[in-house]
């Protein structure tokens, strides 16, 4: 398996990822619009393949955001579900952990429905009101906005 920054040639693969999540209300949608638009952010996981022939199956998507000076949000990890409980999911979030150390930030925290497998990361469940640039930028525009059922997670760099 090898972990790269996204290109666009991933971002059907990004959005069936997302979609299939998406469809059984464990994640948030993800319009193939506003993948393109934010694929800078995305790092996938892609098989190692020896074929020059045929190009590599995406195995795992996620993105990190950075949301102010000391703040970063890691969102949209979704693993091919043919691939589950194989550490990939935790490989992701390791990857762009280092890539928020090498950015120089502070923190880092994901919103989500899985707070178990965050928690098993050393993430730690944080009220959503400590976040308050993130509640002001997504939040904001979500159709979950009223009835929110994530849970907040940090992760403290330093």
């Amino acid at each position: 398996m090898i972990i790269r920054k996204a290109i666009v040639s991933d971002v059907k693969a990004i959005h069936a990822l997302i979609g299939c999540y998406a469809e059984i209300d464990r994640m948030l949608f993800r319009s193939i619009a506003d993948i393109y638009e934010n694929l800078q952010l995305f790092m996938v996981a892609v098989e190692d393949s020896d074929s020059q022939q045929s190009p590599s199956r995406i195995l795992a998507c996620c993105a990190l955001q950075i949301i102010w000076s000391d703040l970063a949000e890691i969102k949209s990890l979704a693993v091919d579900k043919s691939c589950a409980n194989q550490g990939i999911g935790r490989t992701m979030v390791e990857s762009l952990l280092d890539e928020a150390r090498q950015l120089g930030l502070e923190r880092v925290f994901t919103l989500t429905l899985e707070p178990v497998f965050f928690e098993k990361l050393d993430f730690i469940r944080a009220d959503k009101e400590s976040l308050p640039m993130k509640v002001w930028s997504d939040c904001a525009k979500c159709p979950k906005q009223d009835r929110c059922d994530e849970t907040a997670l940090i992760y403290d760099l330093k």
